[in-house]
């Protein structure tokens, strides 16, 4: 993003830092950026708890990636009293019924570049977390994850996709049939693109916020989308993803 930022300016004669997002700190970045994804899933998670009246604190949750939005949303659940049962990346996934200390099994993670071998855990197959009986499954790996074929097995009370297109069309139609509350990814995973867009507000105003800012800022987006998306599926008795639609047709 620097190298474009500054192959653009050039042509122009004089920095121009928003021409693109996701800059270092030092070249126009936000403050923020780097788990702002995790915290737009984090966000409607809480908003999903609220819906359903099921309280966060407590609540179980199994986390199928445990990359940049993975392991963040995972911090930020474990912090706020949820119990992280299951983490899985590609080596395999670890579970412990009890509850993962995640800020260690994220220096973990660093030091090593893996989950397995986590002290005081069981060792599963890394596709094993999407099964688990859980409140909340946050999957926040590859596309596709849950298809037709593993879509009936999941026994989650709420779906929040940090990943992009972790759901098959398919699999949303079980899970609906489930009764599975599903926050699309459209909505879940906006954290990103919503902090890149508060940084192009900065670099064109030539104004920076503080990292608090940016939270508050994100939080407010974040909960106000969730809401008024949740309100057009209840009355027009459609499912999330279908709901997120309509919003979003209006910055298209």
């Amino acid at each position: 993003m620097a190298w474009i930022m500054d192959t653009y300016s050039m042509t122009k004669g004089y920095p121009i830092p928003g021409v693109v997002t996701g800059k270092l700190i030092c070249l126009g970045g936000s403050l923020g950026r780097n788990e702002a994804t995790a915290r737009g899933v984090y966000y409607t998670i809480q908003c999903a708890c609220e819906h359903l009246h099921m309280p966060l604190k407590g609540a179980t949750v199994a986390v199928h990636g445990f990359g940049n939005a993975g392991s963040i949303a995972a911090q930020l659940l474990f912090e706020a009293g949820a119990k992280i049962i299951a983490v899985s990346d590609s080596t395999g996934c670890v579970y412990n019924p009890k509850g993962l200390n995640i800020p260690e099994l994220i220096h973990m993670k660093t030091l090593v570049g893996h989950v397995e071998g986590f002290p005081e855990s069981e060792h599963m197959d890394h596709r094993e977390p999407l099964a688990l009986q859980c409140d909340i499954l946050v999957p926040a790996a590859l596309e596709n994850a849950i298809h037709a074929d593993n879509a009936g097995a999941v026994r989650a009370r709420i779906v929040a996709e940090a990943a992009n297109g972790p759901l098959t069309p398919a699999a949303d139609r079980i899970l609906e049939r489930k009764n599975i509350f599903v926050i699309p990814d459209i909505l879940c995973n906006a954290g990103g693109v919503t902090v890149s867009y508060f940084e192009w507000v900065q670099d064109e105003q030539h104004l920076f916020c503080e990292a608090q800012d940016i939270y508050n800022r994100l939080e407010h987006v974040m909960k106000t989308a969730f809401r008024d998306v949740l309100k057009i599926g209840i009355e027009r008795n459609v499912p999330m993803r279908i709901a997120a639609i309509d919003p979003a047709r209006k910055y298209c």
